[in-house]
């Protein structure tokens, strides 16, 4: 069971104190590649991963009349994504054809759904960057999905921008991009990026004030971590 204080701290952090926070435990190939928010300045997307795998699209396979079966898995995948989770697709990082359009990501948002990723592209871009819903990929793409890509299979392990994201993984976006955070370490990384931001904002101040950053950032000066310490104390 996922702690709710575990996706609040991860919402009061951002994707970059996250990669740095991964980057200590050995983890350096945690963000997607290539994908970026349709829309900048909404509020951060944390969730944890439900995942579609597209394959190269079969001509004989992919007719359009495929859509009218009501166990088609791109559309198995919107409606059985759970309330509070992020879809995560698999697109190959092709984003020639659509991963998704509006009234789908329209369809995730209603149902309470934290988000979309995708390594490809969505059509109807304008529409959806225009949604209250967290939503990146990596360019519009107007043609639909059935051009290239078959929805082969949901909730198994799958790559998103050269990154493994595994069903449950804890996936965090903002204006920087997508990171995916392994489901074993999310309470620690939450935690610890409280923790990170609290210091960066002390940190940010004294620059502000005209501090040089030898010795502030790192903490490597003792008087760093006694000042933040008295200053810390003032904001609880």
């Amino acid at each position: 069971m996922v702690k709710k204080t575990t996706i609040e701290k991860l919402k009061g952090g951002s994707t970059a104190t996250i990669a740095t926070c991964l980057f200590k435990r050995g983890l350096r190939k945690q963000y997607i590649h290539e994908v970026k928010p349709l829309g900048l300045g909404k509020t951060t997307m944390v969730g944890q991963a439900y995942t579609l795998r597209y394959i190269p699209a079969r001509e004989d396979l992919n007719p359009i009349e495929v859509f009218k079966d009501p166990k088609h898995l791109q559309r198995l995948a919107v409606e059985e994504c759970p309330k509070g989770f992020v879809l995560v697709i698999d697109s190959r990082k092709d984003a020639r054809a659509a991963s998704a359009g509006s009234i789908l990501v329209t369809r995730l948002m209603k149902r309470g759904v934290a988000g979309i990723v995708t390594d490809g592209g969505f059509r109807d871009s304008t529409e959806i960057a225009e949604l209250d819903f967290p939503s990146f990929h990596r360019y519009p793409s107007a043609p639909t999905n059935l051009t290239l890509h078959q929805a082969i299979a949901i909730n198994e392990p799958i790559g998103c921008g050269d990154v493994a994201v595994f069903p449950g993984d804890f996936i965090v976006g903002d204006d920087d991009g997508v990171m995916v955070i392994p489901e074993h370490l999310a309470e620690e990384v939450a935690e610890e990026c409280v923790q990170m931001t609290l210091f960066e904002e002390f940190v940010m101040e004294k620059v502000n004030e005209g501090q040089t950053i030898i010795g502030l950032y790192p903490p490597t000066d003792p008087k760093t971590l006694k000042d933040f310490e008295d200053w810390s104390s003032t904001k609880s």
